[in-house]
């Protein structure tokens, strides 16, 4: 069985409202790129990685004449042909890489009849939990509903999805408003779910002093972690000796070199494993097995994922012991998705691992054809800007912060 074909189609599927983060804003939609690997006996393998656009479809078209002829189960060898550590300082592809061997991965499963999670090793639980994503919202340009702003509307949001999808964790994204606001909001909502887990990521824009100050703050919570609180492993070493709350990251460990860093002098108690961040499903199960040995704590992060990509992630959360924590998703924001069957249904806070052969998700080609006409559309969004703050960046640390009094709604053409 050889590889025949790489495709690649781009496609933007509508948010329920567009989410706030310390670095700009998902503008009502998340743009991802579907990758097909067609092998010379018909099967079809999928792969998904996130935004690129055009670019990302000149990557995989540039691909195919190193790929075609490729044995799909030689995963190893296509890594180096791919992303070969030392070319890779010039063309980074690691996330070309992960679609990719999500795709072969999903080949071989079909191929075998059996799921990915059979291949990494056999699956430990049959279903993964997850930790609902309180995001700040711009309400929904269309509907003028959804926002997220006040601590009411916090609250009001955390209730209903834990009302629909049974969480009993929650994680508050944030790094938007000044601290105090977000300290309030935070220990508002932990305090209306006091059996359940929180968990905070304010992405890393705040000073390490700051970080200090908010982690002592908030010692009495039910934390699981406090997520990249300051940017890079020194700021999170200084932050960790004076906070009593573990400190996770998907920012500053990010692939094996920075592992053995934290490791050998730890700066992050929890890896948060990414399947596009590190390369594959592969390469996090490799990471999992480091953190087990060393007693670190592992979970899943989220990058944005529709329905392809969150089948890679529940295969992982399946195969590693050492899976400490709900998973991270962004998925119940989606309007839709592009997979037969829509939306994957959450159950008591967790989704089943699929059981048919690879993947276990198929295409729905009528629904990749509509988003990828509606990316034609739309195009990308800058992710790194605000739609209300024409001009602004933020600074790691950051001091320029959102008004959380500002209640206007932004057009996100």
């Amino acid at each position: 069985m050889k590889i025949a074909d790489v495709r690649a189609t781009t496609v933007t599927v509508p948010l329920e409202a567009p989410l706030r983060h310390a670095n700009g804003c998902h503008w009502g939609r998340f743009v991802r790129t579907i990758v097909e690997v067609e092998t010379d006996t018909g099967i079809v393998g999928l792969g998904e990685m996130g935004g690129g656009g055009e670019s990302a479809e000149a990557v995989f078209r540039a691909l195919k004449g190193t790929l075609k002829g490729h044995d799909p189960a030689r995963i190893e060898e296509m890594r180096f042909r791919v992303a070969n550590p030392t070319a890779s300082l010039y063309n980074n592809r690691t996330q070309a890489l992960a679609a990719l061997e999500f795709a072969c991965l999903d080949i071989l499963g079909q191929a075998w009849g059996v799921p990915v999670s059979e291949i990494l090793g056999g699956r430990l639980r049959d279903r993964v939990p997850f930790a609902s994503y309180c995001f700040f919202r711009y309400p929904d340009a269309r509907t003028g509903r959804g926002e997220v702003r006040t601590i009411e509307q916090i609250i009001a949001n955390a209730r209903d999805l834990k009302a629909r999808y049974g969480f009993t964790t929650h994680k508050m994204k944030a790094g938007v408003f000044p601290q105090d606001y977000e300290l309030e909001a935070y220990t508002a909502l932990a305090a209306e779910f006091p059996g359940d887990r929180v968990r905070f990521d304010p992405n890393a824009v705040w000073s390490t002093e700051e970080a200090i100050r908010f982690g002592q703050a908030i010692e009495g919570l039910r934390n699981d972690y406090l997520e990249d609180p300051v940017y890079g492993l020194h700021g999170m070493r200084r932050t960790r000796e004076k906070v009593r709350v573990p400190l996770a990251t998907n920012t500053v460990v990010v692939n094996f070199e920075q592992l053995a860093a934290n490791t050998l002098d730890t700066a992050v108690d929890v890896i948060l494993l990414d399947t596009t961040f590190w390369g594959g499903i592969r390469a996090c199960v490799k990471a999992a097995g480091v953190c087990e040995t060393f007693q670190t704590g592992v979970a899943v992060h989220s990058s944005g994922e529709l329905g392809i990509q969150l089948a890679t992630m529940l295969h992982l959360g399946a195969v590693i012991p050492n899976l400490s924590f709900a998973a991270d998703a962004h998925y119940h924001h989606l309007t839709g998705d592009i997979i037969d069957g829509g939306l994957m249904r959450y159950e008591g806070g967790a989704i089943r691992v699929p059981e048919s052969p690879g993947l276990g998700v198929k295409l729905n080609r009528e629904k990749l054809r509509e988003y990828a006409e509606l990316y034609r559309e739309l195009g990308n969004y800058p992710y790194d800007q605000d739609p209300l703050r024409p001009g602004w960046a933020p600074l790691v640390p950051n001091d320029r912060w959102a008004d959380p009094a500002d209640d206007r709604c932004p057009s996100m053409a």
